[in-house]
């Protein structure tokens, strides 16, 4: 594990030091979260793999996907924030510097103007991370429930397909490929049946009649982050779309959004990892 480790700093420190060609404006709120939703990929990803050792055997896989979640989402983050502070040019900056001196208002309002540039947004990258990561995600729900009970390949299949049809809904929408609002509601609507299956569904069912305390916490933990914490994404995907889409405030909404799910899913596994290692 400790090799691992060495392994994994010695190839993302360097990159994550490295501007990738783009200086990152601190007028640029958004440009400022890409950056900080970075770090946290990266250190969540280490604290997951590092603590993987003090649990107990039954839950090291969950606590190694939950490090695969964060690990991934990091090396995209690397990617795509460089794509969005690269959307300044050098006469951006200089703008820039200038309104700084007249206000923080003015700056700001010339970054928004920057953010809803056509090409600025890491859309398609952003989509690539969630249909790797989200599926991941549904792995962790089956992994939990194979902790405490036995359970159908079914259950997995059926959380599955919905998330990759909200995915591409959302895609689809988002990059114009059809009606941005029809798209929207098919992605919403796919969500909800998740929402039904882990509440109401076989998947709800089997952890209630399950025996084991700290994997009903986590899943009732993790229940609650896709009810609550993934309600974030569609502010972000309506504010993407229309004609005068906003595209600054809709990724720093999937940013934060990224940031408090990712993570607050391996949070929930790792303390009920613990509390049943004890």
């Amino acid at each position: 594990m400790k090799f691992l480790l060495m392994m994994i700093g010695a190839v993302a420190l360097p990159v994550f030091a490295a501007d990738g060609g783009a200086d990152l404006n601190p007028a640029d709120s958004v440009g400022v979260s890409f950056w900080l939703v970075t770090a946290g990929m990266l250190a969540a990803t280490v604290f997951f793999l590092v603590e993987r050792d003090r649990v107990h055997g039954k839950w090291k896989t969950s606590l190694s996907v939950a490090a695969l979640v964060t690990g991934i989402a990091f090396w995209h983050y690397l990617y795509m924030r460089n794509v969005w502070a690269g959307s300044w040019d050098a006469s951006m900056n200089e703008h820039l510097a200038e309104l700084m001196k007249g206000g923080m208002a003015e700056a700001e309002a010339m970054v928004q103007a920057a953010a809803n540039a056509e090409g600025s947004s890491p859309t398609t990258y952003r989509y690539i991370d969630w249909l790797i990561t989200v599926p991941l995600q549904i792995i962790e729900f089956f992994l939990i429930l194979k902790v405490c009970t036995n359970v159908k390949s079914s259950v997995f299949w059926k959380l599955l397909i919905a998330s990759l049809v909200m995915l591409v809904g959302g895609y689809m929408g988002e990059m114009g490929m059809a009606d941005a609002m029809i798209c929207g509601v098919v992605a919403m609507l796919a969500w909800l049946y998740i929402i039904y299956e882990v509440f109401a569904g076989e998947a709800g069912k089997l952890n209630a009649s399950s025996g084991n305390a700290a994997a009903q916490s986590a899943f009732g933990t993790i229940r609650l982050i896709v009810t609550v914490g993934w309600a974030i994404y569609p502010i972000g995907y309506f504010l993407g779309i229309g004609e005068n889409p906003d595209m600054g405030n809709s990724n720093l909404i999937y940013n934060l959004a990224d940031f408090v799910n990712k993570i607050a899913f391996g949070l929930a596994i790792y303390v009920a990892a613990v509390s049943d290692s004890e």
